[in-house]
């Protein structure tokens, strides 16, 4: 645990509390401090639930830490099972309330005994891991307990659609744009014969856990949530999976051509019959997809030679990259990513598209990457965002962590072929094209505001004089950052703690611009 200023991922209680509150009739206990317990208006806020998100916190007080929490706990699993009647109910500590080192699965079992809903106990070490493999590790707990269950009730139903079908596992409350891209998902299956069995955990129903392996193949759009799930679900059940990403053309495409190789060693066993979606993924790449079309037009032309930075989680900062580099020809100075623990796979889906890669969960690492790097625009989360309002750069929100705004009321998906005429807006005009700066400072343009001579770093910073601002900002905007950071280059050089305007012409003989 450290303090933090701003922060990639959220605790790991956060994670938990998406995928209960996902699932449909399910109630989740928090076990926190005041404090904590921000989920509720988090959700509500940003998802514009119509309903009360089901979540209680079960606050630990003075009281509480008096007497112990197992009295207050239990009762408060009790009142809610007989005032909701859910089928399950999950309980989750935090960070904060961990400290006290009580035995909570002990006040789990008890409850059981007084409950008649499912109540379960998020078995995640809440000090070692983040939101997201909190959430991918509860949706993989919840799976297996009813999954476990149905087997011990003779329940489970093994045996196959009669036709191609998926589950579609990881589409959770509070992810990136994942409504749009479930919606997106859906019907990309359906124009392919293949029905969706179960989606989980949004929306999912418990008591329906027990026919997810009647589905043909599983796939895991994101690899952050659910890729446990459809592990677990391979190795206990013989379920194949898709973990390919469907964003981009390419990529879009290589989904396609994997869940055509599962359809087909299905309907080996079933029949003679073949399917070849050949034929569809050309249609839909020239007709419905504007991407393809975008890449070979003079307004992607006129993005060649700009560089971008990008930055988010492992899935969507992976399949931006290939985007850029493969789709569009834009070069990547850097990928980066915050998901530490997935770091190997990242680094294999990145080599050679880019020309450095930086893993960290350190926002003041990645801000000063960007600011040395100089791109023509960034690609990352609401950070990066932030990072580059300071330096004047352009940013496409493509990850979380996110703001309202990237919770749109509008279809925006990032999945299938709509996702890849979302994904080409973004990259077009996340960039300022062509003399744009230059023109906006001739003509009083919108960016005509002072320059940022202030670098993200906190150390060994240079300030520059009112006068010397001033003779910055005369010089046209396409050529002001790389001036700017060649002259305090120098003043470092040569000990100058203070720029003037005389530095600033020393500078510029003693360097070619």
């Amino acid at each position: 645990m450290k303090l933090a200023y701003r922060m990639y991922a959220g605790p790991a209680h956060i994670g938990t509390l998406r995928v209960a509150s996902s699932f449909r009739n399910v109630h989740a206990i928090m076990h926190a401090p005041l404090g904590d317990d921000y989920f509720n208006v988090m959700r509500s806020m940003l998802e514009r639930e119509r309903d009360f998100t089901p979540v209680t916190a079960s606050v630990v007080d003075r009281h509480v830490l008096a007497r112990g929490s197992q009295e207050k706990v239990i009762n408060n699993i009790s009142r809610k099972d007989e005032e909701q009647r859910p089928d399950s109910i999950v309980l989750t500590p935090t960070c904060t309330s961990s400290i006290l080192q009580e035995d909570l699965q002990n006040f789990v079992d008890r409850a059981s005994l007084l409950s008649e809903s499912d109540v379960i106990f998020a078995d995640v070490n809440y000090y070692r891991v983040n939101e997201l493999q909190a959430a991918d590790k509860t949706l993989e707990q919840i799976v297996r307990h009813f999954l476990d269950k149905a087997c011990k009730q003779c329940t489970l139903d093994r045996s196959v659609t009669d036709t191609p079908s998926a589950n579609i596992i990881g589409i959770s409350t509070l992810g990136f744009h994942n409504q749009h891209d479930c919606r997106e998902l859906k019907r990309l299956l359906r124009e392919l014969g293949i029905s969706v069995n179960q989606i989980i955990p949004e929306g999912g129903s418990l008591k329906d856990l027990k026919d997810l392996p009647r589905a043909w193949f599983n796939t895991v759009p994101y690899r952050e949530v659910g890729l446990m799930t459809a592990i677990y679900l391979k190795k206990e059940y013989g379920m194949p999976y898709v973990s390919v990403t469907p964003m981009g053309i390419l990529d879009t495409a290589e989904f396609i051509a994997q869940a055509e190789k599962l359809v087909n060693a299905w309907f080996c066993i079933f029949s003679s019959k073949k399917i070849n979606y050949t034929l569809y993924v050309e249609n839909q790449a020239k007709f419905v997809s504007q991407a393809a079309w975008f890449s070979k037009s003079i307004d992607c032309q006129n993005l060649t030679g700009k560089e971008a930075v990008i930055s988010g989680d492992a899935t969507h900062a992976a399949s931006i990259t290939r985007i850029l580099v493969r789709e569009t020809g834009i070069r990547v100075s850097c990928s980066g990513t915050y998901c530490k623990h997935d770091a190997e796979w990242f680094n294999e889906q990145v080599q050679g598209l880019c020309d450095e890669v930086i893993i960290t969960e350190n926002h003041t690492e990645v801000g000063d990457m960007i600011a040395c790097l100089e791109p023509s625009a960034i690609f990352g989360t609401q950070t990066e965002r932030h990072i580059g309002k300071r330096i004047d750069t352009p940013c496409g929100v493509i990850s979380s962590p996110v703001h309202i705004q990237n919770f749109p009321p509008g279809y925006r998906p990032f999945l299938g072929y709509e996702g890849t005429n979302q994904i080409a807006d973004l990259i077009y005009n996340s960039f300022n094209l062509g003399m744009e700066d230059h023109l906006l400072d001739v003509f009083g343009g919108h960016d005509t505001k002072e320059v940022n001579t202030k670098s993200l770093s906190t150390d060994k910073n240079v300030d520059w004089t009112y006068e010397a601002e001033s003779e910055l900002n005369k010089i046209p905007g396409f050529v002001r950052g790389k001036i700017k950071k060649n002259t305090e280059v120098f003043a470092k050089q040569n000990n100058i703690s203070e720029i003037t305007v005389d530095v600033t012409y020393t500078a510029k003989e003693r360097s070619s611009f």
